[in-house]
């Protein structure tokens, strides 16, 4: 028997190389265009795109305290009433201080007259004292103003609170 040797060479199917080359196109495009997305998104997010404007930081209230006050009740029983309180004045800014200081005088006057209009009965609940801060508010920021410099209190604190 004759034998041949000749070198057989495998057959190469043509379809199976350019199945290889689209392969590694498709794979090639979709990591160049995963890439670009990321890169997109990073810029985006590093530079273009700040988000909404962070509000300014609010300033720390400013507490102004006043000195403790005694006065007397309007009685309808005839007995002595009298309430102590001790208040503190919560501003926006420290710019209201000194009107406050210069005037403190008349603000003591205006609130001891307001105090002493005043029933044991109307303070006795938690409206009345709410009532009350709000009409201290007013009449201290219209005693305290000036038509160039009007006074802000923001709130009326009771430090302190006796009614006997």
């Amino acid at each position: 028997m004759a034998t041949t040797t000749a070198n057989q060479q495998p057959i190469v199917n043509a379809k199976s190389g350019k199945l290889k080359r689209t392969l590694v196109i498709a794979i090639g495009a979709i990591v160049l265009l995963g890439a670009g997305a990321g890169g997109t998104y990073y810029a985006i997010n590093k530079f273009g795109s700040h988000g909404p404007a962070k509000p300014a930081p609010v300033p720390p209230p400013v507490f102004f305290p006043l000195e403790s006050i005694t006065v007397n009740l309007q009685s309808d029983d005839g007995a002595m009433h009298y309430l102590r309180t001790g208040l503190t004045l919560k501003l926006r800014d420290e710019k209201s201080q000194p009107m406050l200081t210069e005037r403190m005088p008349e603000i003591r006057s205006r609130v001891l007259m307001m105090l002493s209009a005043k029933r044991p009965d109307d303070l006795a609940t938690l409206e009345g004292k709410r009532t009350l801060a709000s009409d201290l508010r007013t009449a201290i920021e219209v005693t305290a103003s000036t038509a160039e410099k009007p006074v802000r209190v923001d709130e009326v604190l009771f430090t302190e609170f006796v009614v006997q």
